[in-house]
């Protein structure tokens, strides 16, 4: 289907959500739940009620919904105020339950069980009767779907005993997420509660691989494609062709800041501030020691940060290697013009 047809399709079904959502949404105080048991109960209880919680993940925090309705669904477009031809991720929280929502191929198989739990989403053809809203698949034939690492965001599942539909839990287009304070920042008022278990440790979104049906990269992440094309016997991802948007985070201009950014920079012009890597002297560093992991986990952590201050962000060359190629996807994007 052609992007114009989704987006006049979906548009009917949002809009129709969207007007029983919006006098809910004006009205919500955002409460802070902690990590423990009761938590976690109260924060499957607001997702059962059709309600929206943020909650901690191992790449960054995730705005949940109940994947199989629709109105919550629409409730995450609207609160992030995202486009509805922008599919979004479902977590499951095992293999056995990803497979009732989606077909399976070797190859998928080889990935998932080498890398679930963990940051690696798979897009996937819809199985029959799989019961999800089309507003998760932005009205697509297949959906995004993972399993989670992080011990929290498994527990909720388990206990809410259903697919959650979960993009980053911030505002469209902006920095993502990796505290609870981030998510506080940008969604405050507009959704229900937020599941607050810390930093987040990956600090990238997920890996996407499709297939089509030889396996494609969609989107670099917390898994190095190298690891990927090893787990696949050294079979090399393709790469999409065009500007169809099939999974989430293909949007040229995506998690940006409100200053303007300029990339592979070797020291700050005049009213800039500098975000660095390996040793040089600079406002905030990713990792002085040059290690790709710390600077993911660091990056969107320092580029709020940053934005604070209101000033333009130079941004000093990162390595493309490993997670370097998922670092540079989104500094490329974040940069992108708006």
């Amino acid at each position: 289907m052609g992007l114009m047809a989704r987006i006049m399709g979906l548009a009917t079904i949002t809009g129709n959500q969207n007007a029983a959502s919006q006098h809910k949404m004006s009205q919500q105080t955002t409460i802070t739940l902690p990590p423990t048991a009761q938590g976690i109960a109260q924060a499957a209880d607001i997702l059962r009620r059709g309600g929206l919680v943020a909650f901690a993940t191992e790449t960054v925090y995730g705005l949940g919904a109940d994947a199989r309705d629709a109105g919550a669904v629409a409730a995450i477009y609207q609160a992030k105020g995202r486009p509805s031809f922008n599919p979004l991720i479902v977590h499951v929280p095992d293999i056995a339950q990803a497979q009732h929502f989606a077909d399976w191929g070797d190859q998928a198989q080889a990935l998932a069980r080498r890398f679930w739990p963990g940051p690696l989403t798979l897009v996937l053809p819809l199985r029959k009767g799989h019961g999800l809203s089309s507003l998760v698949t932005a009205g697509l034939d297949t959906v995004a779907i993972r399993v989670p690492a992080h011990p929290l965001a498994r527990q909720l599942l388990q206990a809410f005993g259903g697919p959650v539909a979960a993009p980053s839990a911030n505002p469209s287009g902006r920095i993502s997420p990796t505290t609870a304070a981030h998510v506080h920042q940008g969604l405050d008022g507009k959704i229900a509660a937020i599941l607050d278990a810390g930093p987040c440790q990956v600090g990238l979104e997920s890996t996407i691989i499709g297939f089509t049906p030889r396996p494609v990269l969609l989107r670099a992440g917390g898994v190095p494609t190298e690891q990927i094309e090893a787990t696949l016997g050294g079979l090399s991802l393709t790469r999409p062709t065009g500007d169809e948007i099939t999974a989430p985070g293909m949007l040229s201009s995506h998690y940006a800041p409100q200053a303007r950014m300029r990339l592979n920079a070797q020291k700050a012009a005049p009213g800039e501030v500098l975000l660095g890597f390996g040793a040089m002297p600079c406002d905030l560093n990713l990792s002085a020691t040059g290690d790709l992991g710390e600077a993911a986990a660091n990056l969107f952590d320092h580029l709020h940060s940053l934005d604070k201050l209101g000033r333009p962000i130079a941004v000093a060359p990162v390595p493309w290697d490993g997670l370097g190629a998922a670092i540079n996807d989104r500094l490329q994007r974040a940069a992108a013009p708006r």
